[in-house]
């Protein structure tokens, strides 16, 4: 069996969950490997078939995406070419996790493609959903990488088709401790906004990872150091508790790993919005930005000992297998084949989505 692994290359998320589903593929037949997007700090210790630019966003400085840097990033005809020369057709099987290429590629050529990624969860009606409509927000991660079938993870099992997070096998194998500071990772943000935050805080011992800095400095209270996968699963599974953006895998490891958890969802990303619903819903803390009216969140969090206990046993094999069979009875694609005209409404969102933040 010949398969095509494709996998979203903007965060780190997307790229620690396959560390743990690619040698279970493997298992199952040939696996060749596709990376779209240039914003994740995680490499994978497996060989890349496919790297492409793909269709990302950019994290900006101040709580969301950069607009204009994703514009300037979104080259429609560069992703037409890659689109276009991906051979698709020559896989029995194609998953896809968030990732577009491949997925607007089965669409175009007539090929049947599974969607595994917790976007495919979000997306169900019986997930939680964030109090404030988004109909572009969801319209957006509806069409940004289309499946045939979609198999997807999140905080919990809400729906037949929804299992609990892929933990990483580094994370399971840890004994996790608590000296006493606190794990940052907040990509949307400068660390001056950050640092400026949580010097609110003198007596507390906090590590930041920058998304931003490539060198390591101290100021006050607070530690400033570069993304490094192994130093991040180090401080977190040292920490008291972990301060982060409404993401999927880190939430769900620090909360895996027994961690207080505080999030902060980046502005106009309607996942994270929906993320930061389901966590509220289990009883985690949220706060819309690092502004000083939400500093007294923050301190009632430090002092609080409360924790949110979940279940998440390892059922990847099992998901794996599940994805295989649903590829193979898909036989062809139920979505019809693709025009320029899809490509062109594709665009038309995006700009409409950049306009809105422009004008917030």
């Amino acid at each position: 069996m010949n398969i095509l692994y494709a996998i979203q290359g903007t965060g780190n998320g997307h790229l620690s969950r396959a560390r743990d589903i690619i040698p279970l593929l493997q298992k199952k037949g040939n696996v060749d490997i596709l990376v779209s997007g240039e914003q994740a700090d995680v490499d994978l210790p497996y060989p890349i078939t496919y790297r492409f630019k793909g269709l990302c966003f950019v994290f900006g400085k101040k709580g969301g995406i950069d607009i204009p840097a994703t514009w300037k990033k979104a080259n429609i005809k560069r992703l037409f070419k890659e689109i276009n020369q991906l051979p698709v057709s020559k896989y029995d099987v194609v998953i896809s996790d968030f990732e577009p290429v491949s997925a607007w590629a089965c669409r175009r050529k007539n090929k049947a493609c599974v969607g595994l990624s917790h976007q495919s969860a979000v997306l169900s009606k019986l997930a939680p959903q964030p109090k404030k409509n988004d109909a572009l927000g969801r319209a957006i991660l509806k069409h940004y990488a289309p499946a045939d079938a979609n198999i997807g993870f999140h905080f919990k099992p809400y729906d037949e088709n929804i299992y609990t997070p892929v933990i990483r096998g580094e994370i399971r194998a840890l004994s996790p401790t608590d000296e006493g500071h606190y794990t940052v990772y907040l990509p949307a943000y400068s660390d001056k906004k950050i640092i400026k935050a949580l010097s609110d805080f003198e007596s507390i011992r906090w590590q930041v990872f920058s998304k931003h800095n490539k060198k390591a400095f101290e100021e006050g209270n607070i530690s400033v150091r570069p993304i490094s996968n192994a130093s991040f699963i180090q401080s977190m599974a040292s920490s008291k508790g972990v301060l982060c953006g409404a993401g999927f895998e880190t939430p769900a490891e620090a909360l895996f790993l027994g961690k207080k958890l505080l999030v902060i969802p980046m502005k106009g990303q309607f996942e994270q919005q929906c993320n930061a619903a389901a966590l509220a819903d289990m009883g985690v803390p949220v706060i819309k930005n690092l502004k000083k009216k939400h500093r007294g969140v923050i301190k009632d969090w430090l002092q609080s000992e409360q924790k949110v206990a979940v279940d998440y046993p390892d059922l990847t094999e099992g998901i794996i297998d599940r994805v295989l069979e649903k590829a193979m009875a898909l036989g062809r694609p139920l979505l019809p084949g693709s025009t320029i005209a899809d490509y062109k409404k594709l665009q038309e969102a995006l700009l409409r989505k950049i306009i809105i933040h422009l004008v917030r």
